[in-house]
C-alpha cells in the first residue's frame, strides 16, 4: 500500500526535529502549510512556548490565501513582529516541506524583512 505524502511529510519533520530545537537565545521559526492558509510561529522549545504566531487566516489584503505570494507576506508579517520583540536570529524549521515554493517565498521574504536564519 503506498503511503501518502503527508505521511511520509510527517516522517521527514521528525527527522528533522530530532535535529533542531529553539531556545530563548534563538528560538525556532516554524511553518506548516495547508489547502488553503499558510501558517508561521516562532517557538521557544526548551519553556514550551509560542513566542509569535502568523497566518493568512487575518490577511483581508490578499486575492489569495493557498499562494507564494501569500506565504511571502506571512514572512514579511512575522519578521516584522519578531524584531519589533528583539527576536533576530531564529532556527528554520520547514515542516518536513521541501524548500521550494511557498516554503522557500516564506523565508525568502523574512530574511529580506530582516530575520537571520
Amino acid at each position: 500500500m503506498k503511503q501518502s505524502r503527508n505521511y511520509i511529510r510527517k516522517i521527514r519533520h521528525a527527522r528533522v526535529r530530532n535535529k533542531i530545537s529553539g531556545t530563548a537565545e534563538r528560538p525556532r521559526l516554524c511553518v506548516f502549510k495547508s489547502n488553503g492558509n499558510f501558517y508561521a510561529q516562532i517557538i521557544n522549545d526548551v519553556e514550551g512556548v509560542t513566542l509569535l504566531a502568523s497566518s493568512t487566516l487575518k490577511m483581508t489584503d490578499l486575492k489569495s490565501t493557498g499562494n507564494v505570494e501569500a506565504a511571502a507576506k506571512v514572512g514579511e508579517d512575522i519578521a516584522k513582529k519578531a524584531i519589533s520583540k528583539k527576536i533576530k536570529n531564529v532556527v528554520f524549521d520547514r515542516g518536513g516541506y521541501l524548500y521550494h515554493g511557498k516554503v522557500k517565498a516564506f523565508a525568502d521574504s523574512a530574511r529580506k524583512a530582516g530575520l537571520e536564519f
